[in-house]
């Protein structure tokens, strides 16, 4: 409060930017390197013995329906 009466006035902050240039050459490094952290691993959700189990149960479900058929 007694600062404005002593002719203080609040300056600007001040930074630092740092001096960047365009690199063609890094920017093509920086996006190559950011498609290879992008790619992820997929795992088959079927697996082989889950295909087989599939298999069997519409057999014996399909011998069901033809016996209640026939009866």
């Amino acid at each position: 409060m007694l600062r404005p009466m002593f002719g203080f006035r609040p300056k600007p902050k001040k930074f630092d930017l740092p001096l960047r240039y365009y690199d063609p050459e890094k920017e093509e490094r920086e996006k190559n390197r950011a498609r290879r952290r992008i790619k992820f691993q997929t795992h088959n959700r079927v697996k082989p013995k889950q295909n087989i189990r599939v298999l069997f149960l519409a057999l014996f479900l399909s011998l069901v329906v033809y016996l209640i058929g026939i009866l």
